[in-house]
């Protein structure tokens, strides 16, 4: 006989995703005792916390990023090591996001929820790739649950840059996207520069102290903008990207998923870190569970396909 669900094991509160039988909170959006971190994305992990449970990458983008104020103390936990909070265990599992990214995996009463956080299932050389796990709920961010849409491929989509022969601005989150741009341009654009802006270099310095190859780049130099004209690729965070919304000389590119954020540059670069529709059906097959509850973006294309097959509840409904 299975246990059955608690349909309150995880409500979701003004500060966030909030569970009682443990008393801790998953991605709490304001400062909390005891905070569950999913990964290190702003959206995800803010400064302040008392306890913070995380990985170890995790831990050092939060603590450059926050200094002092990432956190009272940090419990850094291995994937797949299982840790108690108040009754509740807990072990995380790489979800494919960025490097450290985890999946949190909490058993209680013999019922056992899948908290995914942010996720993806296309390769990437900079971060850990995403293992499957069986659960009884599976708790899914639903960015992009349209059956419309679907990513293409990274490899497919970064060679367009060779297409360019200008200089190109591309823009792209400061921590995990720019990493696997780094990479994916050494990989299939061999004969592009690439230069980094100075506010992406102290994550990209990160990502090698864990091991990670990300290839050639530099750190940005304008003289070399100027001189050469061509084969050149300046990275730079959003901020940077629309504070120069006039920059001459350049390509302007910025690497995302959505489609509204590619309107007026140069070139359209489709390359998302989460989930389309395919890959969260492909993870429902995968982690078989009884319920799917969902967060972020809109459920309710998954609620209709599947109705009367699976119950699935939209938490931020």
């Amino acid at each position: 006989m299975t246990n059955p669900i608690l349909q309150d094991f995880i409500t979701l509160t003004k500060t966030g995703l909030y569970c009682s039988y443990g008393n801790f909170y998953l991605d709490p959006q304001e400062p909390v005792p005891n905070a569950v971190i999913s990964h290190a994305h702003g959206d995800h992990a803010v400064s302040g916390n008392q306890q913070v449970y995380c990985t170890k990458a995790t831990q050092l983008f939060m603590q450059h990023r926050y200094k002092k104020f990432a956190a009272a103390s940090f419990e850094i936990k291995a994937y797949q090591e299982k840790f108690d909070i108040n009754g509740v265990k807990i072990s995380f599992y790489p979800a494919g996001h960025i490097l450290g990214s985890a999946m949190v995996l909490m058993e209680y009463q013999n019922v056992r929820y899948l908290y995914t956080g942010d996720y993806k299932l296309a390769p990437d050389s900079t971060c850990e790739p995403i293992v499957f796990i069986k659960a009884d709920v599976l708790i899914t961010e639903t960015t992009f649950a349209n059956p419309e849409v679907k990513h293409p491929e990274a490899a497919t989509e970064i060679k367009k840059l060779n297409t360019v022969t200008s200089n190109i601005m591309l823009g792209a989150y400061a921590l995990g996207k720019s990493q696997r741009l780094i990479s994916l341009i050494n990989k299939h654009c061999p004969n592009k520069k690439i230069l980094v802006h100075h506010t992406i270099m102290p994550f990209v310095n990160i990502y090698e102290q864990q091991g990670i190859n990300m290839g050639n780049y530099q750190v940005y130099d304008r003289k070399i903008m100027k001189q050469q004209l061509e084969g050149n690729i300046y990275l730079v965070p959003p901020m940077v990207f629309n504070s120069y919304i006039r920059a001459i000389n350049v390509v302007r590119v910025f690497a995302t998923g959505w489609k509204y954020l590619q309107q007026g540059n140069g070139l359209h670069l489709y390359i998302s870190d989460h989930v389309d529709w395919q890959d969260i059906i492909q993870t429902i097959e995968e982690v078989q569970p009884r319920e799917v509850w969902t967060l972020h973006g809109d459920g309710k294309q998954l609620q209709a396909h599947f109705k009367n097959q699976l119950t699935v509840k939209i938490l931020n409904g």
